[in-house]
């Protein structure tokens, strides 16, 4: 049976459970897609239109701009059964309880970060929005905050204090889905990952219950989130440590090809740096590959904290002949402000590996790269570009000494994160896509292993969906993870019901 746009699900879903029983399979088209109804969310969407005002149906007006319009990446565009907007900490228990009574599928949404189809999205299953989560509360030496917030309203409040918080890079990056899978800032290598930062979660679990998390209590959970993912809760609150950096000093470079291996040594030379005082520093390097013109050029957008102008920090890249080179002095949001994501530009595809820093592997990984790109350089939109993230032995020393600790369990060693990210237009190209980054990255990875080279590590945020994080994890981090998980989440509502994202094996 074929049901259309106009044809409110609601007339469906709020029929009682044995009603929604006949119904599962009915057809439902959105504006986007389609999907079948199930018992579940039917059930789940009947009751909670039943209790709360605005849950979002397929015909609603705003419809598209909760399912699609909200997510970067095009391939996250799902058609979820109804959209679900709580405003409270209660409002989220009370869907959590629906959902585990009706047996319903479920995605959940904080500022948006995750990009792979179904991380926080879902067809056919009800999508928990946080975007209502938008509270700051700036205190001492903290701040508290909502999780639907992206970074950039978190710096833009700390401005007036002259402090800063250990966030994401681009401006629109969300809060929460960079807080749980661990989170690459410009100050890593001093402060640590956006995960060491977090000093407090509250936290609903599964079963509808809120708890506060924290270094004294639920000690167990408060280790679990840290790059723990979306496998134990939704959080409702993040209280994060500030920082005292009224200014940074910033420089954006780009360098034409001929100036790739120096610039990939600058970025070798980079994650080995480890002084005992440290300037935060960090940056994003990135190297833009056009296969039509056959045109390579590097970039660097590196942000220290300070002021220093140029910033002493990139003395190895600014010594590099350049295109560009922009030395400013400001503050973190006013770099934060024209750092947008790309929004609904294209589809996406990661793939990532990790390595010690090595220049010749690292050049030859990126020539490897630039030439497997013209074997596809037929795909429509085609958009490759090969990024490089430095891990510091300062940033995992941060975890190891902090009486903490996080779950990567990562020892304190420079490493380097090399990741294909791929855009492309094309629904059609994108089991292609995936083959071969897919391919290539395992190729290249299995030379770095022959090497002595290369770590089994896996940072979410540069992953693919084929890819395992968990598998690069130490073992014994993992059995630790499931016990808690089991604990705080025995009905398994965020392996079962809720299976988007890098999720624990079970």
């Amino acid at each position: 049976m074929k049901c259309s746009v106009a044809f409110s699900l609601f007339a469906l879903a709020s029929a009682e459970i044995a009603v929604a029983t006949i119904l599962t399979g009915t057809s439902v088209t959105t504006s986007l897609s389609s999907f079948n109804l199930t018992k579940g969310a039917a059930c789940a969407c009947g009751r909670l239109s039943r209790t709360y005002d605005g849950i979002i149906s397929p015909n609603s007006a705003n419809y598209t701009v909760q399912a699609a319009d909200a997510y970067w990446d095009v391939r996250a565009d799902l058609s979820p059964a109804c959209i679900f907007l709580p405003s409270t900490a209660d409002e989220v228990s009370k869907a959590l309880e629906i959902f585990q009574s009706c047996d319903a599928h479920f995605a959940v949404r904080g500022g948006g970060h995750m990009n792979y189809p179904g991380s926080n999205n879902i067809d056919g299953g009800v999508l928990l929005a946080l975007e209502k989560f938008k509270d700051i509360k700036v205190k001492k030496g903290s701040v508290e905050v909502g999780p639907g917030l992206v970074w950039y309203d978190i710096y833009k409040a700390l401005e007036p204090y002259g402090r800063a918080a250990i966030g994401g890079r681009l401006k629109t990056i969300g809060v929460p889905g960079l807080s749980l899978i661990g989170g690459f800032h410009y100050f890593n290598n001093k402060y640590g990952y956006a995960m060491d930062n977090v000093v407090g979660y509250d936290i609903v679990l599964g079963n509808g219950t809120q708890i506060t998390v924290n270094k004294k209590s639920h000690p167990d959970l408060f280790w679990a989130l840290k790059g723990g993912a979306n496998n134990y809760g939704i959080v409702t609150k993040f209280t994060l440590k500030t920082y005292d950096i009224p200014k940074v000093s910033t420089t954006i470079q780009v360098f034409n090809e001929s100036g790739i291996p120096d610039f990939l040594a600058a970025v070798c030379n980079a994650a080995k740096l480890d002084e005992k005082d440290p300037i935060a520093a960090g940056m994003v390097a990135t190297v833009q590959y056009n296969a039509t013109t056959k045109v390579a050029t590097a970039s660097l957008l590196g942000v220290q904290e300070g002021i220093s102008q140029p910033p002493s920090q990139f003395a190895n890249f600014s010594a590099i002949p350049s295109i560009t080179q922009i030395n400013n002095v400001t503050t973190m949001r006013q770099w934060a402000s024209s750092l947008d994501t790309p929004k609904q530009m294209f589809r996406v595809m990661f793939s990532h590996k990790t390595m010690k820093p090595d220049h010749d592997a690292l050049v030859s990984i990126y020539k490897a790269w630039k030439e497997a790109v013209d074997q596809i350089a037929d795909v429509e939109g085609l958009y490759p570009t090969f990024v490089t993230n430095v891990a510091s032995a300062g940033a995992a020393r941060v975890a190891l000494t902090n009486g903490v600790g996080n779950v990567w369990g990562l020892e304190a060693e420079p490493y380097i994160l090399w990741q294909f990210s791929t855009g492309w237009a094309l629904a059609q190209d994108d089991l292609r896509i995936e083959a071969w980054s897919r391919q290539l990255a395992e190729r290249l990875h299995a030379i770095n292993v022959e090497k002595g080279i290369a770590s089994p590590f896996i940072y979410m945020g540069d992953a693919g969906e084929w890819q395992d994080p968990f598998a690069g994890f130490p073992a014994e981090n993992v059995a630790r993870m499931r016990t808690i998980k089991s604990s705080y989440d025995p009905l398994g509502v965020f392996s079962r019901l809720n299976w988007g994202g890098f999720k624990l094996s079970l």
